[in-house]
């Protein structure tokens, strides 16, 4: 089984910063992308930002310039810098990683999700 960890949500104010990490562990042979997606309440489900094992990255219109999407491979963890933050991006934000747990099998893994809210 494969296990991805989150950290780094809290509250923090208009203009203000977080770092969510995420750490991927288990049966592991390889992590292809990795991204992470927040839903607001009454919602769809969003992608935020994703990055490729290569670090090809992309990152949803609302974010561009403000948030950073970022992986140590090393340690198979990825990482969401997420700088002048709005209130509407208050959501829960959740990990997401495809995962190779041998050569040929790829399964799509999903954190637990951490909050994050923005006062104004």
């Amino acid at each position: 089984q494969v296990q991805l960890e989150e950290s780094g949500g809290g509250l923090v104010q208009a203009g203000g910063s977080l770092r969510l990490s995420c750490a991927a562990s288990g049966s592991i042979f390889s992590i292809n992308a990795m991204g992470w997606y927040r839903q607001a309440p009454g919602k769809q489900r969003e992608l935020v930002a994703s990055i490729t094992n290569r670090g090809n990255t992309d990152y949803a219109d609302s974010v561009k310039g403000r948030f950073t999407i970022s992986r140590d491979n090393a340690e198979n963890t990825v990482y969401l810098q997420m700088n002048s933050l709005k209130p509407e991006d208050t959501a829960v934000y959740y990990c997401n990683a495809g995962v190779f747990t041998s050569p040929l099998r790829l399964n799509i893994y999903w954190g637990q999700g951490t909050q994050v809210t923005v006062s104004s």
